[in-house]
C-alpha cells in the first residue's frame, strides 16, 4: 500500500537583508572561534632572565628583639653564607675574602624567599641570594664575557594523560621553564610567554614538522637561530601516588635526540621540585652539546630569497652597462652568505678583515653571531660565487660551496717535522 503525503513546499529564499544578517553572524562566529584560541590567561612571563650570580638553598636561623630584627639578622647572615658559597662555585679553591655587611649590601641584588617561618623574636628560612654580576664579578675575578650558544627558542612539550601540550593551557612544565634562571647557562634560551598568538604558532605538532620555511617564519618572530625542544612525559601510577617523569632533550627542526633520563616524585607535592631538577639536567645536556659543537644552528634554516630576473633583461644589462673593476669583476654586487667558525670574539673580526681584503668584496658584516659555534657573515661581492670561492682558496681557506652559501675554515696546522737524526 503506497501512501503519498502532500506537504507544502517550504521556500528557502530569504530576503537580501536577512541573508546579509546571516553572513555577518557567521563571520562573527568564525572570529569568535579564532579569538577563543588565543584569549585566556595562559601566558606565564619568564622571570630572572638577568645575568646575576645565584646561590640557592641558604639556610638561616636568627633571633632578635622582634620579628623584623630577626629577619634582618637572618638576611645578613644569608648574604655572608651566600658569598662564601659563590666564591667556592667560581674559584673552587681557597677561602672567600671577608667582606663587611655594607660591602655585601652593595653587591647583593636580591634575596629570594623559598621557605620561611616567622615568630615573635625568631626567623627560620631557606633563602636564595642574587649577586650583581658586574659588581661581584670584579671581586671574583670573573670577566663579563662567557661562551654562549646562538639564540635558541624553547618549545616545552608536556605530555600527561596521553595529551601533548605546549601553550594550549598552563602546564607545570611551562611554569618550571618560566621560573628557571638562565643567567648561568651557556645556552641562550629564548622563552616565549605563551600568551597571545604563541599557542597558535608553537604547539606540540610543530615539533614534528620538518618544513624549514615554516620554522624560519616562527624563529624570526622571536629572534632565534634554532630551536630546542625539552619534552616532559609525566605518568601517575594512581591519583595522589608516585609520579614518573621521562625527560628528553631534543633539538632542531629534525627533532634530534641529544639525551634522555627518568626522575620520580613521591606524590603531586614533589612534582615541581622534580621538574626543576629535570631542567637543570636538561641544561647540562644542552650545554655539553654546545661545547662539543653539536648544538649549532642548522644551516638549512638559512633561506636565501630567490631572485627572479628575465634572461633578456640580464643580457641587455650586461651588453649596455657592464663595467669592470680593477680585479676584472663586474660592479654589480651579489649578496653571499658565508658561514665560519667563531670560537671567540677575536675570530669574528679576523674573518671580517680577511673577507674585506679580497678584491671585489664591497661589504662584509656578521649577520648571525654564535660564539663557540658557527656564525654567518653577509658578503656583498662584485662577481659570481665561484670567483669568491677561488679567491678564498687562493688565500689558504678551506671552502665548501652550497646554493648561495660558502662555508670556510682554516686548515689545521701541519704536524711538526721531526729533527733529522732522531731516534725511531
Amino acid at each position: 500500500m503506497n501512501v503519498t503525503l502532500n506537504l507544502p513546499r517550504l521556500s528557502l529564499a530569504l530576503p537580501r537583508r536577512w541573508l546579509a544578517m546571516v553572513l555577518v553572524a557567521l563571520l562573527l562566529a568564525a572570529g569568535a572561534i579564532v579569538f577563543a584560541q588565543i584569549e585566556g590567561d595562559r601566558g606565564i612571563p619568564p622571570v630572572a632572565s638577568g645575568g646575576d650570580f645565584e646561590v640557592n638553598g641558604v639556610r638561616v636561623d636568627a633571633s632578635g628583639k622582634d620579628s623584623a630584627e630577626a629577619r634582618a639578622n637572618a638576611w645578613r647572615d644569608a648574604q655572608r653564607k651566600g658569598w662564601e658559597a659563590l666564591w667556592k662555585q667560581v674559584n673552587r679553591s681557597g677561602a672567600a675574602p671577608k667582606l663587611s655587611d655594607s660591602a655585601l649590601d652593595g653587591i647583593v641584588s636580591a634575596i629570594v624567599v623559598d621557605y620561611e617561618q616567622i615568630g615573635p623574636r625568631r626567623y627560620i628560612a631557606t633563602l636564595g641570594v642574587l649577586f650583581d654580576r658586574a659588581r661581584a664579578g670584579e671581586l671574583l675575578g670573573v670577566s663579563g664575557s662567557m661562551l654562549r650558544s646562538a639564540p635558541m627558542l624553547v618549545v616545552p612539550v608536556y605530555v600527561s594523560g596521553g595529551s601533548a601540550q605546549v601553550f594550549e593551557n598552563r602546564t607545570p612544565w611551562q611554569a618550571a621553564w618560566a621560573r628557571y634562571r638562565t643567567s648561568e647557562s651557556i645556552v641562550d634560551y629564548i622563552r616565549p610567554h605563551g600568551s597571545g598568538a604563541d599557542g597558535l604558532l608553537i604547539n606540540a605538532a610543530q615539533s614534528g614538522r620538518r618544513s624549514r620555511t615554516w620554522w624560519r617564519l616562527i624563529l624570526d618572530q622571536f629572534g632565534a637561530a634554532d630551536v630546542v625542544i625539552p619534552v616532559a612525559h609525566i605518568e601517575r601510577r594512581y591519583p595522589g601516588g608516585p609520579i614518573t617523569g621521562r625527560f628528553a632533550a631534543r633539538f632542531g627542526p629534525d627533532n634530534r635526540l641529544l639525551g634522555s633520563f627518568e626522575l620520580t616524585a613521591q606524590n603531586s607535592d614533589g612534582l615541581n621540585a622534580m621538574l626543576d631538577e629535570a631542567i637543570k639536567r636538561l641544561d647540562r645536556i644542552y650545554a655539553g652539546a654546545v661545547r662539543s659543537g653539536n648544538l649549532r644552528p642548522d644551516s638549512s634554516l638559512i633561506i636565501e630569497k630567490p631572485v627572479a630576473v628575465v634572461e633578456e633583461e640580464i643580457e641587455s644589462s650586461l651588453s649596455e652597462s657592464e663595467t669592470v673593476t680593477s680585479g676584472g669583476l663586474p660592479t654589480g654586487a651579489a649578496s653571499i652568505s658565508v658561514q665560519f667558525e667563531t670560537p671567540d670574539a677575536a675570530s669574528v673580526s679576523a674573518a671580517e678583515r680577511a673577507l674585506r681584503a679580497i678584491p671585489g668584496v664591497q661589504a662584509a658584516s656578521t649577520a648571525s653571531l654564535a660564539l663557540g659555534g658557527t656564525s654567518v657573515m653577509r658578503v656583498d661581492f662584485a662577481g659570481e660565487i665561484d670567483a669568491l670561492r677561488g679567491a678564498l682558496e687562493a688565500r689558504g681557506w678551506r671552502v665548501q660551496q652550497g646554493a648561495g652559501v660558502l662555508r670556510i675554515s682554516r686548515p689545521a696546522p701541519p704536524a711538526p717535522t721531526p729533527a733529522p737524526g732522531g731516534g725511531g
